[in-house]
């Protein structure tokens, strides 16, 4: 993630940019509104700005609007100056800094504002053969469409392919066609000229050329309007991009990775979406199976989440009680990773105790996760769920029911006492939590 801090250098705006560079932030520095614009303009991009309250912050976000620049803009000043807070939420920042700065709320700002998370974890069958096929072709040139629905980490897979690829230490480059307004992408993505349009003050380098030697990201490339996916085919083509009222191309050495959570097959069909684009951005396709698809990852994913919340809140790490990760395993969590990882962050906060509890799990409006309200109704628990996965839910919640006697549960789901255990076996070896053997033990 790359900062930009707008202000004369102080010791407040300093140890914010070191919390920032601690937190895993790239940080730059510019002194005025005038100078941080003319970075933004060469290409020095910034996923974030940072603005002292007592420059004109309606005057800097004005200026990105009228230069098509998009990025959001949070301000910071002392804690006294509540109506310069005020004025500045009002002229457009997205949040207010309190200087001396917090740490924690640095990584909340940083984690809100821009959403990058880099959570890698992948132990389910499902997901580890995507792993391998990106290792596989993460060394090439070619361009890949990441497919996959809403919050299932297809941003996470990206910069894996980076990293592992000969173009890591270049830039990678990250833009959300879908966030941006029609009007403001195509100079974001291919830059402008002085003068090419109302606003446009001085030349603006685009993502492409901020790319250069590195990877552009085109997150949800499927919300591009179909006249703009024609300008970005032809670079694609003939690697080189013309910025808006420009006279002549440029040259760009760029890897392109794509992301979609549409069937973009289907909006060929309907003609919303350019067939020779497809066929170019999906010369390799990773889908990424959602996450009731890969039910190893979701505790995995959980514990992962218990930790990394605990210590971002500076509050007692807690492990997730059996009760909770049964819950947790038995939700189909239509929202994936971004739903895991956010009813994790409140079950962090909320639990007492020990140990998290089911009752700290809950649903964004407050109620708590039970069984029912976590899988819904039983048409919408079984529509898309494999056999065997609404099997082992049975087996788990029957188990769970009998208080972990395994008989009693055995002659419940009309099996053998030895066909249960060998799916417990299964579960266990799988990384599921099965519930401790009950009062069948006691009794031989």
């Amino acid at each position: 993630m790359r900062l930009l801090i707008i202000g004369e250098h102080s010791s407040e705006l300093s140890t914010a940019a070191k919390m920032a560079m601690d937190r895993g932030a790239k940080v730059a520095f510019a002194p005025s509104i005038d100078s941080g614009l003319a970075a933004l303009r060469k290409g020095d991009g910034a996923d974030l700005l940072m603005i002292d309250v007592r420059l004109d912050v309606k005057a800097l976000i004005t200026a990105l609007e009228s230069e098509r620049i998009a990025a959001p803009v949070v301000a910071c000043g002392v804690k006294t100056d509540a109506d310069a807070a005020v004025a500045a939420i009002r002229a457009g920042a997205k949040e207010y800094v309190p200087l001396p700065p917090d740490a924690d709320l640095i990584a909340a700002i940083i984690e809100a504002v821009v959403d990058e998370t880099s959570d890698m974890i992948a132990v389910d069958p499902a997901m580890t053969k995507v792993i391998t096929l990106a290792d596989q072709i993460a060394p090439s040139e070619a361009s890949i469409l990441i497919s996959g629905e809403s919050g299932v980490g297809k941003e996470v897979i990206a910069k894996y392919v980076h990293s592992k690829s000969k173009r890591d230490g270049k830039p990678f480059i990250s833009i959300n066609c879908a966030a941006i307004p029609e009007n403001l992408l195509e100079s974001e993505l291919f830059g402008h000229e002085k003068g090419a349009f109302t606003g446009a003050v001085a030349r603006r380098i685009g993502k492409f050329e901020e790319a250069d030697g590195g990877t552009l990201l085109l997150d949800e490339v499927s919300e591009m309007d179909i006249r703009l996916q024609a300008k970005l085919l032809r670079v694609l083509q003939e690697r080189v991009v013309d910025r808006v009222g420009g006279s002549k191309p440029i040259k760009v050495d760029i890897r392109i990775i794509a992301t979609s959570n549409r069937d973009l097959k289907q909006e060929v069909k309907n003609k919303t979406f350019r067939e020779d684009l497809f066929f170019r951005l999906n010369v390799v396709n990773l889908d990424i199976p959602p996450l009731r698809k890969r039910p190893s990852d979701v505790i995995a994913l959980a514990k992962h989440f218990a930790k990394k919340y605990a210590a971002l809140n500076g509050v007692d790490e807690r492990v997730l009680s059996e009760g909770a990760q049964r819950a947790i395993a038995a939700s189909s969590w239509p929202g994936n990773v971004r739903e895991l990882e956010n009813a994790i962050h409140r079950a962090v906060l909320l639990a007492q105790g020990e140990e998290i509890e089911t009752e700290a799990i809950r649903l964004p409006d407050g109620e708590p996760m039970t069984r029912a309200s976590a899988q819904g109704d039983a048409e919408e628990l079984l529509v898309g769920r494999t056999v065997a996965q609404v099997e082992q839910d049975l087996i788990l919640q029957t188990l769970d029911h009998c208080l972990g006697n395994r008989t009693h549960a055995a002659n419940i789901l009309g099996i053998s006492i030895r066909t249960l255990r060998n799916k417990l076996k299964q579960y266990t070896e799988d990384g599921v939590p099965v519930p401790a053997p009950g009062a069948e033990r006691a009794a031989g």
